[in-house]
């Protein structure tokens, strides 16, 4: 285990480097940019003067924004002040030095500052963590919490009318984005066209800090209950189907045939004989669970209900192209999700030890 745990460390490194050198080749390639965004504006505030100016006095404005430069929509803007831009964005250097240099300071954690908002990188995805990680703790142990008895009743009840009307549900709940779902629970309860009985903004309300203990709780849930709703229906489709299949495969195996003709009672071998084969391959992927709902599906929930986490800044990062705040979110997603994997494969191997990773290498290699 050590070997093998020793390697995909080593892994991280090169999967690491290579999927931030694409990234940073895809932005470069990408239209717009930081200074691009801040002669938008200046644009839009030339506009403002030439309507103030009659629209005539082409003398006026070149005097005013300066001359004319390379940037796309720069034309009348002060050559001085976008070469001080690119200083202060680290653009006056080629792109293979500021990827050197970000590779520097990534191994350090240090991400930069954010070019809008005035803070560290690090900063501010400390400040958008608590939303993420309560988005992804609460759906992945309610899916779990949901899905492990679904399944097992699915198992037991193979055949049935339960089975045939819970696997209608499931595979419309497995076909559905959870943005849909979002949707319509927002129309339906948040007030969008019928009744107004959750929030629509926020995981608190204005008045949080002064409320009791029991509020507050009380509170916090009031606000994620549409948004867990909506990333639990559509998440639990799969864990559900995954459960099921694995207890249909212990039943029919020949140690429970065996137990049944000893006369064990059906409770006794579900649970003290299947219950511990047919979980350990739904254990063992929990990691791998909570990085997919983590960094796949709240990305779309925090845009609609507008909570303020790590889905919502690297979306607005990506509009404003903030590159520090796209790449350190980007850099910790890719760091956090490799981890987590790893830690799903060491989950496996303890929970059976008949699984030697080590050994599954040496046959793929021969």
């Amino acid at each position: 285990m050590i070997g093998y745990m020793a390697r995909r460390l080593l892994l991280i490194i090169p999967t690491l480097l290579g999927i931030m050198l694409l990234n940073f080749i895809i932005i470069q390639a990408a239209p717009g940019g930081p200074i691009q965004q801040i002669i938008s504006q200046m644009r839009g505030e030339a506009s403002d003067l030439d309507a103030r100016l009659g629209g005539g006095d082409q003398f006026q404005r070149e005097q005013t924004f300066g001359a004319d430069h390379n940037y796309r929509g720069a034309q009348g803007i002060d050559p001085e002040f976008i070469k001080q831009l690119e200083k202060q964005f680290g653009f006056d250097k080629p792109p293979h030095e500021r990827f050197l240099l970000m590779l520097k300071n990534y191994a350090h954690f240090d991400f930069g500052k954010s070019y809008f908002r005035d803070k560290s990188v690090i900063d501010v995805i400390k400040a958008k963590l608590p939303v993420s990680i309560s988005l992804g703790l609460w759906t992945t142990l309610l899916v779990y919490l949901i899905s492990i008895p679904l399944g097992i009743r699915k198992a037991v009840c193979d055949g049935s009318r339960f089975d045939i009307a819970t696997s209608a549900i499931v595979v419309i709940a497995y076909a559905v984005p959870s943005f849909l779902f979002a949707l319509f629970l927002i129309i339906l309860f948040a007030g969008g066209s019928f009744f107004q009985l959750f929030p629509l903004r926020g995981l608190f309300s204005d008045n949080w800090t002064h409320l009791s203990l029991v509020g507050k709780i009380t509170d916090y849930f009031w606000h994620l209950f549409l948004p867990l709703l909506a990333m639990v229906i559509s998440g639990f489709a799969k864990l559900t189907l995954l459960t099921k299949n694995s207890f249909l495969e212990e039943i029919n195996k020949q140690y429970v045939i065996t137990a049944r003709a000893k006369g064990l009672e059906e409770k006794k071998i579900l649970y003290g004989h299947i219950f511990r084969n047919a979980m350990l391959i739904v254990i063992a992927g929990f990691p791998a669970a909570f990085v997919h709902i983590l960094f796949t599906s709240s990305l779309l929930i925090e845009v609609l209900f507008s909570l303020d986490g790590l889905g919502l800044l690297g979306f607005e990062a990506a509009m404003s192209r903030d590159y520090p705040v796209m790449f350190g979110c980007l850099y910790m997603f890719t760091l956090l999700g490799m981890f987590l994997h790893l830690i799903g494969d060491i989950m496996y191997m303890i929970v059976d030890r008949r699984i030697d990773l080590n050994a599954s290498r040496e046959i793929q290699t021969q």
